[in-house]
């Protein structure tokens, strides 16, 4: 049986809800109905203003507002004008964390992960608990993890390059 996360899972920290996402099953409804499902391989966690990589570093924007909202929420952006970035809205609404999916199984990077949901900016601001497009499943939880330090945030500088809070599933 299938089982959505519940609200709780997302209202922890980022750090958290990053490393327990690892081996989830991450499920998209296809615009042609079939039901597409990805165990999550590989994320990377984003704590809040303070953290200088994190997009809620700048504050409240119109981009960053989702953010703000409660844990189990869809923030996606878009970068280099061409690829669709999924994150996970974590913690309690004020207190912008996230998790950005870096990839699911047969899908290595962002935006190929991304692309392969058929992920755009429509699930900006979606529930996971409630979404009929997008939601993640319960799966045992991952215990063969490497954590290491997120990846392109030089700009962020010290310590927050080299906080280790980007985990890969390692091979089953």
């Amino acid at each position: 049986m299938h089982k959505k996360l519940d609200a709780a899972f997302y209202r922890q920290d980022a750090v958290t809800v990053a490393r327990l996402l690892l081996g989830k099953t991450l499920v998209r409804r296809l615009p042609d109905g079939r039901i597409a499902r990805y165990p999550i391989t590989e994320t990377e966690a984003y704590v809040g203003e303070a953290d200088k990589a994190c997009h809620a570093s700048r504050g409240r924007t119109a981009r960053t507002e989702v953010m703000y909202h409660d844990g189990g929420t869809v923030y996606i952006y878009l970068i280099y004008g061409m690829y669709w970035m999924l994150n996970v809205v974590t913690s309690t609404p004020n207190d912008p964390q996230a998790v950005l999916i870096r990839g699911i199984e047969g899908h290595s990077g962002p935006g190929r992960a991304a692309r392969a949901l058929g992920i755009d900016k429509s699930l900006n601001g979606a529930s996971l608990l409630t979404c009929l497009e997008l939601w993640i499943e319960d799966a045992p939880e991952a215990t063969r993890f490497t954590a290491t330090p997120r990846i392109g945030i030089g700009y962020a500088g010290e310590p927050w390059v080299s906080k280790p809070w980007r985990f890969v599933l390692e091979e089953r």
